[in-house]
């Protein structure tokens, strides 16, 4: 299946988590044999060899770093795990700008009453930690804290509206208006969001906002996957390739494009039975769908 060379890959970004059991130096060969202009990368592979040499290893190869996922999960009540989580971030930040990117992610969290993604309810559990106002106005406290020393190292923190099935445990922020408020008392350069056609494609304001945050100079990433069902046990996991089903990309990429967005558009699929397949083979499948149902609207 190697076709992609015959596409302009030069904005295409191939997630880390994609061919999550990839190590860093294989997911930028694979990458670079396929064609692709950039990586986007997961910490976990990241610090499989360190920042400073994962940014050589990407430069190497002829490719840039599209983002760095994640820093966020700083909506605890906690203090002292609160504080850890900004003191990892602020190694996120620092992560980001060694690897050569402008852009983290942000994960924001879920609700204290769950103790970790996946998990169920803590049984000692009370209203504070289910006041999920509470836990969104934690957020832009977390980033006044974060953005003066991102600033100072070039970075934006990037929010990530998630689906609202994970607003417990993974992601108190479920729209892209949501995130544009939070961003709001902080500079374009400082606060941007992501839009991740998994989590955002069911919201009925997802033009306006898209268009919105276009105009606000808030639109730092797009990255792309497909709605498919049935679920698997671990919804986490339940990504699909590109076109394999319910999302409009025609639609979507469309609104990004007349945003004015011209970065890259990683693809990022979190899912169990394409993680077992060849890497190659899975960057190949990436580059033909990006370049059917994604490359033709971007312009």
């Amino acid at each position: 299946m190697a076709i992609s060379n015959s596409f302009d890959l030069s904005r295409c970004s191939l997630n880390t988590a994609t061919i999550k059991h990839a190590t860093l130096t294989e997911a930028v060969t694979t990458a670079a044999a396929a064609g692709y202009g950039a990586v986007g990368l997961w910490r976990d592979r990241v610090q499989e060899v360190g920042a400073e040499e994962a940014g050589r290893i990407v430069r190497d190869a002829g490719l840039r770093v599209s983002s760095l996922c994640r820093g966020g999960f700083f909506t605890d009540l906690d203090v002292e795990r609160t504080r850890a989580a900004v003191d990892d971030n602020r190694r996120a930040i620092d992560e980001a700008a060694a690897v050569g990117t402008g852009e983290l992610i942000l994960v924001v969290g879920g609700l204290p009453a769950n103790p970790e993604p996946g998990m169920g309810v803590s049984p000692d559990a009370g209203q504070p930690e289910r006041d999920l106002g509470a836990a969104r106005e934690r957020v832009g406290l977390r980033l006044a804290e974060l953005v003066p020393y991102a600033r100072e190292r070039g970075v934006r923190l990037v929010l990530e509206p998630m689906h609202p099935i994970f607003c417990a445990d993974r992601g108190v922020v479920s729209t892209l208006g949501q995130a544009l408020d939070i961003a709001a008392p902080f500079a374009a350069t400082e606060v941007g969001v992501v839009v991740d056609t998994y989590h955002v494609w069911w919201d009925p304001q997802l033009a306006a906002s898209i268009a919105r945050a276009g105009a606000q100079g808030r639109l730092a990433a797009y990255q792309v996957c497909d709605w498919v069902l049935p679920f698997k046990e671990d919804t986490l996991n339940s990504r699909g390739y590109v076109g394999d089903g319910y999302i409009d990309f025609e639609a979507i990429t469309g609104w990004v494009r007349d945003a004015g967005y011209t970065g890259a558009v990683e693809t990022e699929i979190f899912n169990t039975d394409i993680w077992e397949r060849p890497f190659g083979e899975v960057a190949e499948r990436v580059a033909a769908d990006y370049a059917e149902r994604v490359l033709p609207f971007l312009s």
